[in-house]
């Protein structure tokens, strides 16, 4: 088996510049890592992990908790963050909760005891003995995808609440009053919870108390964005713009909306929260709200890899989510067309 010796013999340099490939690859010249790179796979080297985390007492890896990576925004931000740890030599480790807060907190100690450097967590909400699990030995951790300034706890992240009102306050600029909201479910979900809080209050202010029977709540599922949208058209016709607060459930209402023969933006406008990337495909394109989430992997990585460092990292990130506006939204008509021809 190749030792680190035998890599610095191919490569022509000394066992100290191979280790600084290793372990510290941006301290080093391109041309240096080049060579070190090439002599490990000429000689099929691997480091011997154990070892390695023997001598630093680290294990160079990084735990991720994250509700799902079967929504896109989740899949995209934790490839960005593994991406950034591999610049660094270090392993991303992923667990998923399916919105569970006992599979939550299994799924830290489980991290835990695989002995990772650092944890990303998702929101602000968690069950307190994951905050002790973890200050208690001393790991460092930050949440990530909302940002809380009165929180206690590390955050990287956007203001939900702010960027839905905005969501909210385009549509309302239209001049739509009738609006169908379909949301993800809200319970352990502080993200979500945020921007229906958002979009709830930008209707209050413009005179606009929404009736509960304009929000369905449904799985975060195309078919379900899908089914609420049809339940939404056919108890109230009137309805001039559906909101989602999540792309996937506003792509699932512009799929039934035309199945349904009505026209988006003709007649209804379609709006949703997180620019995932197969909304800039669609026909029309959707309005949403981008979601940072590159940026978040980056920053995400860069603070517990500082804090693994023992430098001083900033406790509170906030980034920007911004309104995108593209062909799914339009001015409201004052008359449906589909109410005029006495459609249902």
């Amino acid at each position: 088996m190749a030792q680190l010796s035998d890599v610095a013999k191919r490569a022509g340099v000394s066992t100290a510049s191979v280790s600084r490939v290793l372990n510290h690859p941006d301290k080093v010249s391109a041309r240096i890592r080049e060579k070190v790179t090439l002599a490990m796979e000429e000689l099929g080297y691997v480091r011997d992990g154990a070892a390695r985390a023997l001598a630093s007492r680290r294990s160079y890896s990084i735990g991720s908790v994250v509700p799902t990576i079967g929504i896109g925004i989740f899949a995209s931000g934790v490839e960005r963050l593994q991406q950034r740890l591999q610049e660094y030599g270090y392993q991303l480790l992923i667990a998923t909760t399916q919105y569970d807060a006992s599979k939550e907190i299994e799924a830290v100690r489980s991290l835990i005891e695989r002995g990772v450097d650092g944890v990303q967590l998702v929101g602000q909400q968690h069950d307190p003995r994951i905050y002790a699990l973890l200050q208690g030995r001393g790991i460092p951790y930050v949440n990530s995808y909302q940002y809380d300034p009165d929180n206690e706890h590390p955050c990287i992240g956007f203001d939900n609440y702010r960027s839905a009102w905005e969501l909210m306050r385009h549509l309302m600029e239209l001049g739509h009053r009738d609006v169908g909201i379909v949301t993800s479910p809200t319970r352990l979900n502080d993200r979500i919870a945020a921007r229906l809080r958002g979009m709830l209050a930008c209707l209050k202010s413009y005179g606009v108390d929404q009736p509960k029977s304009r929000i369905i709540e449904v799985p975060h599922r195309l078919a379900d964005g899908r089914s609420a949208a049809r339940a939404l058209m056919r108890a109230h016709p009137q309805i001039t713009a559906i909101c989602g607060t999540a792309d996937a459930l506003a792509i699932g209402a512009l799929f039934e909306l035309r199945t349904m023969g009505i026209a988006v933006p003709g007649e209804v406008s379609v709006a949703g929260y997180d620019d995932l990337e197969i909304v800039r495909h669609l026909d029309p394109t959707l309005t949403t709200v981008h979601v940072p989430v590159e940026e978040i992997g980056v920053r995400v990585a860069d603070y517990l890899l500082g804090c693994i460092e023992g430098r001083a990292m900033p406790m509170k990130t906030e980034l920007e989510a911004n309104l995108v506006l593209r062909d799914s939204t339009a001015r409201a008509r004052t008359v449906p067309a589909r109410m005029a021809a006495g459609q249902s």
